[in-house]
């Protein structure tokens, strides 16, 4: 089975030490073989500080909204249990390990990154396609995902979003067809070769000679008795 984690974050900035910023949201969302089970761990978090201007116009997330909504340290092991040991897609992935590893080392849990296969979107958008748009919206614009209920930017929405845009990122729709088309021509392959045309079969000598021995000693042969009564 592989299991695989789509994971976004928003923020109140862009830097957790210098800027004192902080998550304001998770969305993660479980892929098996690169498809969406249903399963996602969400949540909004409180940052015990203001939301700036700059920062609600992105996300829509306002102070209020967010004041009494769980702190970080409240959900940090349902987080980590959500994500067990699985690789993490994430798009541009330094920015959200930067936040989600300050949160973690503020209580005294070890970082996400080291040790743990992460999957930058971002990355391989910029290796496979060289310069182009490689942001989330444009990578979705190109492999035609459906972005109208993507007004602002929200953790989870953009998880489910990076999740559907990272098969087609990685062929996968297309290589699915690709593999069920082999199957299908192995398939017919392997009919084709399994059958043969009937050959025409005349008894020998002996097997006739052999046939005939074989009816002297019936004493009534059942045709006999049908053609008897006809």
């Amino acid at each position: 089975m592989n299991r695989q984690i789509a994971l976004d974050t928003e923020t109140t900035g862009l830097d957790p030490v210098k800027g004192g910023h902080r998550i304001v949201e998770i969305g993660c969302v479980e892929m098996i073989n690169r498809v969406r089970t249903g399963r996602v761990f969400h949540t909004y978090l409180d940052p015990s500080r203001e939301m700036p201007d700059e920062a609600f116009r992105i996300h829509g997330l306002s102070t209020n909204f967010l004041k009494g909504k769980a702190k970080f340290a409240d959900v940090a092991v349902d987080f980590l249990a959500f994500l067990d040991d699985s690789p993490l897609v994430i798009h541009n992935a330094a920015f959200d390990l930067k936040f989600l590893d300050f949160e973690l080392g503020m209580i005294g849990f070890p970082a996400l990154g080291p040790g743990r296969e992460v999957i930058d979107t971002l990355m391989v958008a910029r290796q496979k396609f060289p310069g182009a748009p490689a942001s989330l919206d444009a990578l979705c614009k190109r492999f035609n995902i459906d972005l109208s209920t993507r007004t602002k930017h929200g953790a989870l929405l953009d998880a489910e979003l990076l999740a559907d845009m990272y098969l087609e990122l990685m062929g996968g729709a297309q290589s699915s067809l690709e593999f069920a088309q082999k199957i299908l021509a192995g398939a017919n392959a392997q009919e084709k070769t399994a059958y043969k045309e009937p050959r025409l079969h005349e008894a020998s000598a002996e097997e006739m000679a052999s046939h005939t021995e074989f009816l002297k000693k019936l004493k009534t042969p059942l045709w006999l008795e049908l053609s008897s009564s006809s």
